[in-house]
């Protein structure tokens, strides 16, 4: 889903900002998807990044992957950018910071996708997200334990609703914001810089 968005704006040489590269599953499958394009992918795990070039094996030659946070990542303007599975750890003021930081490395017109938890209207993250941990459990799963740990997680977790996810992303001089996708407590969604 994320590369279908990225590619309606971007062009088909282009030249993409990974934030939260982790262990480099999503930079493969853009890499796979989309064979004329570059990435740069970062994060600020060595550990993770070690694996992410594991995982992308010849992929790797397209793939630039740097240790740190955003400000790593060079300035120069790419054609869309991705931060999933990233969002939900950072608090209200580095999460502004950060969008900001993309939308001042992204093209004027590029997309940004972002996925990560955020509260649903419901106002019950625990329950939500509770009910994440159970599905990633398969059909074994354990709802009571599932459940447990969930709460101790979400305790944890500076995850923002749905419409404040929305207002973050235009603060940081994004316009356009859509959602794409809502399941269970993730939510997804493509802006334009």
């Amino acid at each position: 889903m994320a590369m279908l968005l990225l590619a309606e704006r971007a062009p088909e040489t282009a030249d993409i900002l990974v934030v939260g590269a982790g262990g480099g599953l999503e930079l493969r499958a853009f890499a796979e998807a989309q064979p004329h394009c570059r990435f740069v992918g970062v994060d600020p795990s060595a550990e993770m990044l070690d694996l992410a070039r594991r995982t992308l094996g010849p992929l790797q030659s397209r793939v630039e992957l740097l240790q740190g946070y955003v400000d790593a990542a060079p300035t120069r303007p790419f054609d869309g950018a991705t931060c999933l599975l990233t969002l939900h750890f950072l608090a209200n003021d580095e999460r502004l910071r950060t969008l900001r930081e993309i939308h001042r490395r992204l093209k004027p017109g590029a997309a940004l996708v972002v996925a990560h938890h955020s509260i649903p209207e419901d106002g019950d993250f625990a329950r939500w997200f509770a009910r994440s941990v159970a599905f990633s459990g398969g059909s074994s799963a354990d709802i009571a334990r599932a459940s447990a740990s969930a709460v101790t997680i979400a305790e944890r977790l500076p995850v923002l609703s749905s419409d404040e996810d929305e207002a973050i992303l235009r603060e940081a001089g994004f316009s356009g914001v859509a959602l794409f996708y809502a399941g269970l407590s993730f939510r997804g969604w493509v802006a334009i810089a």
